[in-house]
């Protein structure tokens, strides 16, 4: 008995000096790879607030994000486009999370899903998350690129509950809206298979974007888009509380807004069923959009006259924002097309710097004008997916720059912490 004990007790504490090791060493390894805390934007008045401080987006759009998560050959961009983002400084990308009924369709048919494309999305809000961009998710198009309204007609049409052919009713069919409630379920409950959390409590995702440029045109009034935009603005709030949410509009005023129609960019653009005002008032809208394509809008134009509307343009809603909707104005979409007659990068580049310089000027004021995304960034090899505005932006140092310049200042102004993570680097 003696002996017998004289060896258990040394045994004994071995056994717990290797426990302990282990344990410690367990602690080691979940510290070392547990992510850090991610907040959520929030607002308050005209300002984005993240860890209590003011935030202004230096923000670009790649719609193509989930689509090229898909397959493995693809995916690499992904990580390269969001790393790239993130050493420019740049904190918010938006981004489609709908395809509906197309090739690599998210949404198969009404409430029929696809999961190796849902996993796609995981994909990309988890690598978002791992180099500190956050989101903008658009839910649906108002074009016919990746499904859009027209698809959700399509399908009730071949089920035999359609009200009408039109792409318009959309807007207002009850069997369209319950398809595209089940969508918007679908997503912001979505439980991420690689982070473990629901998409609605992800403070990755910046904001949800209801639809991507709404236009309503057999509605000229305005009314059928507004009771659409009230409508799924509740239901999105009624499921998650935590995000911003946006409408997704160009910035056009409508006929509501009568001393506002000489803004617009000609007479056409206030009877496209939308309205600038009215539809961003909406007390549940977080914060207003706006788009900028002075190329379209004016064919014979000379760019001077182009950027002198942009400034016009973007005062304007900068100051609906501050004045008469009291919330932050994005510019989620700017851009200018290469296929302009006598075009050069450099043209491209007065564009940039006139809307980084009117968004910094707001920011410095404390105004309401609180980002701007071009559009679009790639990353090399991706030329079946650019269009006539698409740019890789380190591939042009002056590009490059104005972009991180944009990025420290706005940083500054907000009083984010510079010292930390990539603008560090840069600032």
């Amino acid at each position: 008995m003696v002996a017998g004990n004289g060896f258990l007790y040394p045994l004994l504490g071995f056994a717990s000096c290797v426990a302990f090791i282990y344990m410690s060493l367990g602690d080691l390894r979940l510290n070392y790879y547990e992510e850090p805390k991610v907040a959520f934007v929030e607002r308050n008045g005209t300002h984005f607030i993240l860890d209590g401080r003011p935030f202004y987006v230096n923000g670009w759009n790649s719609y193509w994000l989930m689509d090229q998560a898909v397959e493995d050959f693809s995916r690499p961009r992904v990580r390269a486009m969001l790393q790239a983002g993130a050493k420019m400084g740049l904190t918010v990308c938006r981004t489609w999370a709908f395809n509906d009924g197309a090739y690599n369709a998210l949404q198969i048919s009404p409430g029929r899903f696809e999961e190796r494309v849902f996993k796609a999305l995981d994909r990309v809000i988890a690598e978002a998350r791992r180099h500190g961009i956050k989101l903008i998710l658009s839910l649906v198009n108002n074009l016919q690129a990746f499904g859009g309204k027209t698809q959700y007609v399509k399908w009730a049409w071949e089920e035999g509950v359609a009200l009408s052919s039109s792409n318009d009713s959309f807007f207002f069919d009850p069997s369209i809206r319950k398809y595209f409630k089940n969508y918007v379920k679908a997503v912001l409950t979505r439980k991420n298979s690689i982070t473990g959390i629901e998409y609605r409590n992800d403070p990755t995702i910046f904001a949800w974007e209801l639809i991507n440029e709404p236009r309503c045109m057999t509605d000229p009034s305005g009314d059928t888009l507004q009771d659409w935009i009230e409508e799924m603005s509740r239901y999105v709030k009624l499921i998650d509380k935590n995000h911003l949410l946006t409408v997704g509009l160009e910035g056009f005023y409508g006929p509501r807004s009568p001393e506002k129609l000489s803004v617009n960019p000609e007479a056409w653009a206030s009877v496209l069923g939308s309205d600038f005002i009215r539809n961003s008032k909406i007390s549940i809208i977080d914060f207003a959009s706006v788009h900028i394509y002075p190329d379209q809008w004016f064919k014979e134009i000379e760019l001077e006259d182009k950027l002198k509307f942009v400034s016009k343009w973007m005062t304007s809603h900068i100051e609906d924002g501050d004045k008469m909707l009291k919330k932050p104005v994005m510019f989620t979409e700017f851009g200018l097309s290469n296929t302009n007659r006598n075009f050069q990068p450099s043209h491209r580049e007065k564009l940039y710097k006139t809307v980084y310089d009117i968004i910094y000027e707001s920011a410095r004021k404390n105004g309401a004008g609180a980002g701007a995304f071009p559009w679009q960034f790639l990353v090399g090899g991706m030329e079946e997916y650019n269009d006539d505005f698409g740019i890789v932006p380190w591939e042009r140092s002056s590009t490059y720059r104005m972009i991180l310049e944009q990025s420290c200042r706005l940083a500054g102004i907000g009083g984010h912490d510079q010292s930390k993570g990539s603008l560090q680097e840069i600032c």
